[in-house]
């Protein structure tokens, strides 16, 4: 990945001092599946991407049972921060923000685990609430909104919850503000965080020797139990029945659902990222997904034995969200919680400048 999309969505390009000479920032996002770090520097309306690194550590294995985070686990987890802080070092970071999410919301050692984690790596954990989640998604997925829709749904689905944002469109999108807007200034009319991401509702339903139908229906029904009772979005349900709103899916199965559906023979985020997939491709790419084993799953190029046994669970999670809020087009996203951290970081740089520029306020100088 050599570069992210900025949020207006012009080619990124650097203003005054040469890429080297940027300032780096970097997000870093530890999940229950996950451990991703993005740098990058300041490039035009957005950033260009200077290294990016991910590893599957599984934080939350077993944690649905336990309540806490395994030995073992952390231990992964530690390991890939290890790596994360050496390449912040390395980069000469400038502002970085380091975010845990649900594994370590839920367990009981999670801030136990986030302390070790400052003390071993230098790293400082922040963990995030469910809707500043939510927040961040919908912000990293900010230029992949069709302006000409009226509403959007993201959905970012994790290893141990899934976040919904319902974005009204109506109002001209955010390409109003020339795509400079803050997570807080996203025009979100409604959220949910559902505590089921593709690790615990794998762990909840054990695969077995083959992937039946009936077993996936058990995952699906199980996803929409939890959403169904959410009425704070109905007031855009009359777009989505119209066909005039869309998803926007962010997580790595649905990206390897992507990858299924367009046959790569190894993953290629440029072909993947900012792709629409029709209703009916999604449930073909399922399909085909249901009828290999879980060991030719792993063989796929855009699967891999570390994703194998969770793909299913994150279709199952899109299309419960797909049969509840239908409309005919998903747009895929190889981006979310980084992207988002990044444009709020260099939001919050290009503030700092003002205000400098601008001098002490009046109220300062009367002091």
């Amino acid at each position: 990945m050599s570069e992210a999309p900025s949020a207006s969505g012009a080619r990124a390009r650097s203003r005054g001092k040469s890429a080297s000479e940027q300032p780096c920032y970097a997000a870093l996002d530890l999940g229950t599946n996950n451990c991703r770090l993005l740098i990058a520097s300041p490039a035009g309306g957005g950033f260009r991407v200077v290294e990016a690194y991910s590893r599957i550590v599984r934080l939350g294995e077993g944690l649905s049972q336990s309540g806490r985070l395994s030995e073992a686990a952390m231990e992964r987890a530690l390991a890939a921060l290890k790596v994360s802080a050496e390449k912040v070092r390395r980069r000469r970071v400038v502002r970085l923000k380091a975010i845990a999410t649900q594994a370590c919301r839920i367990a009981d050692n999670g801030q136990a685990f986030v302390d070790r984690v400052a003390e071993e790596t230098g790293l400082r954990l922040q963990i995030i609430t469910p809707r500043e989640e939510a927040q961040l998604s919908v912000a990293g997925c900010l230029n992949l909104l069709d302006r000409s829709a009226e509403a959007a749904l993201v959905v970012d689905v994790g290893g141990g919850s899934t976040e919904l944002s319902w974005v009204d469109l109506s109002g001209g999108g955010p390409e109003a503000t020339g795509g400079r807007v803050t997570p807080g200034q996203l025009p979100i009319r409604a959220w949910l965080s559902v505590p089921i991401g593709v690790v615990t509702l794998a762990e909840r339903f054990p695969e077995g020797e083959v992937a039946t139908e009936g077993w996936f229906r058990q995952m699906v029904d199980t996803v929409k139990a939890e959403i169904a009772a959410f009425r704070r979005a109905d007031p855009l349900r009359d777009l989505f029945e119209a066909d005039r709103a869309h998803l926007i899916g962010t997580s790595g199965a649905i990206t390897s659902l992507a990858g299924m559906h367009l046959g790569l023979r190894r993953y290629d985020r440029a072909q993947v990222d900012g792709i629409w997939m029709s209703r009916a491709e999604c449930d073909a790419a399922a399909g085909q997904l249901l009828a290999l084993s879980a060991r030719e799953r792993a063989e796929q190029p855009c699967i891999g034995p570390d994703r194998a046994d969770l793909v299913l669970a994150g279709a199952a999670i899109l299309q419960a969200v797909q049969e509840l809020w239908p409309c005919s087009r998903v747009r895929v996203a190889d981006r979310g919680l980084r992207e988002g951290i990044l444009m709020s970081l260099i939001a919050g740089r290009g503030r700092r400048r003002r205000r400098r520029r601008r001098g002490p306020s009046r109220r300062s100088e009367a002091a």
